[in-house]
């Protein structure tokens, strides 16, 4: 396991801007490590009664406890200073064997230097290493690393130590977690956005025209962040969720202008193509100030400004993307709906929503 955590702090060294790279095996102190030859195994010896002698003769077995006043003193039995001081003190002592005689050390145990652990993580009951890092976000972003050291190292990794389980915790786990917890408030929202919608509207299908644009919106939050090249995170999922409710304002005001254009006797495919031209200027104007006004915030610099940069790029890029398929997608969408309520038989789609 400490083999594969070097091979994994390795890779995470390799790439730009991943820096203090921590393995928790690693922290501990330098530590001294015994172990007994075999011939001293015959004698009797096992690695605690070395362990035990060499604990008593430098740090001391408690022999009595004296109170003094309110203070309890522990006298405590070992060898004298001069005597522990060093490495070599621990090469001269002598070793007791279980039927009395006294080894030299040398002839009993040997001994090696190393690293030691201060503490020895589980996780579940098993043994686990953890590895740490941190990362410049503006070179790399965390989800990016972690997904693929995920894809293309760790296949490789459990290939070679089968042995072993890996799994993400920390901030990436809690951003994981955090995208879950997003997907179901979206789904909250947008059936929230549908319901306010269709209750003024009297309708259960231009509630749905409306909301088509969504998806496209969407898409233009993610050609943002190619543009920008930073990795879509919760932060951005949080700006889309805002994007759907600022989106639909468009495709509003034209399903409202369709509507009213149909009352006044105006078939649905004159309405859709006068609502494109009625109502240019309001959805540009609408859209291209809320662009102009995000951009200053995605193309900030400093280091305060790196949370939300990923929540404007989202609703800009959304916006001017989701107002230029606006203009086309609704008035075709309203003109198909309505033809194919009157294929089936169901009336006209404004009959409902002007009646």
């Amino acid at each position: 396991m400490e083999r594969a955590a070097a091979e994994l702090e390795a890779h995470l060294n390799d790439f730009v801007g991943v820096f203090e790279v921590l393995v928790s095996a690693n922290a501990g102190p330098a530590e001294i490590q015994l172990a007994v030859k075999p011939e001293a195994e015959a004698s009797g010896i096992t690695l605690a009664d070395l362990g035990r002698q060499v604990r008593t003769a430098f740090y001391g077995a408690e022999a009595q406890r004296i109170q003094r006043g309110d203070q309890e003193v522990k006298v405590m039995v070992r060898y004298p200073r001069s005597e522990r001081q060093s490495i070599g003190n621990l090469e001269n002592m002598w070793v007791r064997t279980p039927d009395g005689r006294e080894l030299p050390f040398a002839a009993v145990a040997d001994y090696r230097l190393d690293r030691g652990y201060d503490s020895i993580q589980r996780v579940n009951g098993v043994r686990a290493i953890t590895i740490t890092a941190e990362s410049d976000t503006l070179v790399v972003q965390p989800g990016q690393v972690t997904r693929q050291v995920n894809t293309t190292f760790m296949p490789q990794l459990q290939a070679k130590y089968p042995g072993i389980s890996t799994a993400v915790t920390g901030s990436a786990r809690e951003e994981a977690m955090a995208f879950d917890q997003i997907l179901i408030g979206f789904a909250i929202s947008l059936f929230g956005i549908y319901a306010l919608m269709a209750i003024p509207l009297k309708s259960y299908v231009q509630p749905l025209i409306i909301m088509g644009v969504i998806p496209f919106g969407i898409v233009g939050a993610v050609v943002g962040h190619l543009v920008f090249d930073i990795s879509v995170s919760s932060i951005s999922m949080l700006g889309m969720i805002a994007l759907s409710g600022v989106v639909v304002n468009d495709s509003l005001i034209m399903v409202d202008f369709v509507n009213k254009a149909v009352a006044q006797g105006a078939t649905p495919s004159e309405a859709a193509i006068q609502s494109g031209a009625a109502r240019f200027r309001a959805i540009m104007l609408t859209s291209l100030t809320t662009f102009f006004g995000l951009i200053p915030i995605a193309l900030e610099t400093s280091a305060h400004a790196q949370m939300v940069i990923p929540m404007a790029v989202s609703m800009a890029f959304g916006i001017l993307f989701a107002t230029l398929i606006t203009l086309i997608l609704v008035p075709t969408l309203y003109v198909i709906a309505d033809d194919v309520r009157s294929w089936f038989g169901f009336g006209k789609i404004s009959a409902s929503a002007a009646g």
